[in-house]
């Protein structure tokens, strides 16, 4: 007994291969140039892959997870990784409100303001990891030239001294990162309905008030999913970090994207790099997946 096709479900097969047809050349390049490498790169991390080894890679299994799982210079750098992502994540969070709360209010000169905040972002990594060198330089930087001049000491080597390296990496990633932040809950907040301020202000609600009930409650998509984009941007970072102190002083700044690409392109170490690639895949994804079930409950609530 056969089943005879209608017309409508013929048609919408037929749309169906039409989306498809108009989605297949932006998902070739994606399996091609982002879930292609994913595959290779987790199928790495279960063999011996070294660079300049006149034999075949061999399979071991996981023995380069067991390797990893004792490595303390790995995890002394995935714990630097986490102090930086969270230094950096939760000031950026805070002063991006409070800038995006002005550029808000009907200012003067405020399409300025707005290109202007805007800038750090239009500027590649590597520039401003150069720029914020010199302003840090030892003897000629701008920073130790005002501490100078207002008598609070000769300065300091901040990116080279123990305990300023990181802080002060911080400060630059905290800089860089700042206007994507602002731009997403600038958004956030002129998408809140006006008539809501209103009606909360002629109910005699303060400023504080009105932010805690009307705008809050209404920018927490947009705050949830900035922060953990933030994160997981900030715990990848390479080329700031880089540029900047290199990983040192001895290591106070090699987050784990940097300890990988030494093991990888120093050492040549290709398979046991790919471990690590694989294992801050799985733990950042772990904590994101409890911040935002926790984030998510404590909306609903």
């Amino acid at each position: 007994m056969t089943t005879a096709i209608t017309p409508k479900a013929a048609g919408t097969a037929a749309r169906q291969r039409g989306a498809w047809f108009l989605v297949l050349p932006a998902l070739i390049p994606i399996l091609g140039l982002s879930v292609g490498p994913i595959l290779y790169g987790v199928g790495l991390a279960f063999t011996d892959a070294q660079s300049g080894r006149t034999s075949s890679t061999q399979w071991v299994g996981t023995l380069n997870f067991s390797d990893l799982l004792h490595d303390t210079l790995f995890w002394e750098s995935f714990r630097i990784g986490l102090v930086w992502a969270v230094g950096v994540t939760v000031p950026q969070f805070v002063l991006a409100l409070g800038l995006a709360l002005l550029l808000d209010q009907n200012l003067r000169f405020r399409w300025l303001a707005r290109a202007l905040a805007i800038v750090p972002w239009a500027m590649p990594e590597v520039v401003v990891g150069i720029m914020w060198r010199l302003v840090y330089h030892p003897d000629a930087g701008v920073l130790n030239e005002t501490l100078r001049s207002l008598g609070l000491g000769d300065g300091r080597d901040w990116l080279t001294g123990l305990a300023t390296a990181l802080p002060a990496v911080i400060v630059v990633g905290i800089w860089a990162g700042m206007p994507q932040t602002t731009v997403a809950l600038l958004a956030g907040l002129q998408n809140t309905p006006r008539e809501l301020h209103e009606a909360a202000a002629m109910d005699g609600a303060g400023a504080w008030r009105r932010f805690r009930t009307v705008t809050w409650p209404s920018l927490r998509p947009v705050a949830l999913a900035i922060t953990a984009l933030n994160f997981i941007w900030n715990f990848n970072s390479f080329a700031l970090v880089y540029v900047l102190t290199n990983g040192g002083p001895g290591g106070r700044t090699r987050l784990p994207m940097l300890f990988a690409y030494e093991e990888a392109f120093r050492y040549g170490q290709f398979g046991y790099a790919a471990a690590m690639g694989c294992a801050m895949v799985a733990v950042i994804s772990i904590l994101l997946a409890v911040y935002l079930v926790g984030r998510l409950k404590g909306g609903d609530e």
